[in-house]
């Protein structure tokens, strides 16, 4: 007797895709954040008469840095070769990976439950990097 049973077809994505993908889910979530963070109370004001966290051009430089990384990372991930690829998206999404957790620690209040949310996402997906990353499928040459 035939089986007619149906499955839906699935395939190999390639690694640097998936990091890529991975990269800009966390770009999307920095984005959501900012964003989100200018509807807490008092912080347009703060950003309109310059008493914020990015109060000088060098605190401004520093964070404009820290999130090009990643920005940069998404076509990074697709450009190079796998072994400076592999090392890179370990190094730059585990520095992440704690980096964004301290973060979102030290974000807790009532108005930024969001902020430790998408803190929290962030973490879990640089991780998933890291873990792709360090686990780079290897071929004979």
């Amino acid at each position: 007797m035939k089986s007619d049973k149906l499955a839906f077809e699935d395939f190999k994505i390639n690694i640097k895709i998936l990091l890529a993908g991975l990269w800009t889910s966390v770009m999307f979530l920095y984005i959501y954040g900012d964003y989100f963070e200018l509807y807490v109370p008092k912080k347009v004001e703060g950003l309109l008469n310059g008493s914020n966290l990015l109060d000088t051009p060098y605190k401004l430089l520093f964070a404009t840095i820290l999130l090009a990384v990643p920005s940069l990372m998404i076509f990074l991930s697709l450009l190079l070769k796998p072994k400076i690829n592999r090392i890179l998206n370990i190094s730059v999404a585990g520095f992440l990976t704690v980096f964004t957790f301290m973060v979102g620690i030290s974000s807790i209040s009532e108005w930024r439950i969001f902020y430790v949310m998408l803190a929290f996402l962030e973490s879990i997906i640089t991780l998933i990097i890291v873990c792709k990353a360090w686990n780079w499928n290897k071929i004979s040459v």
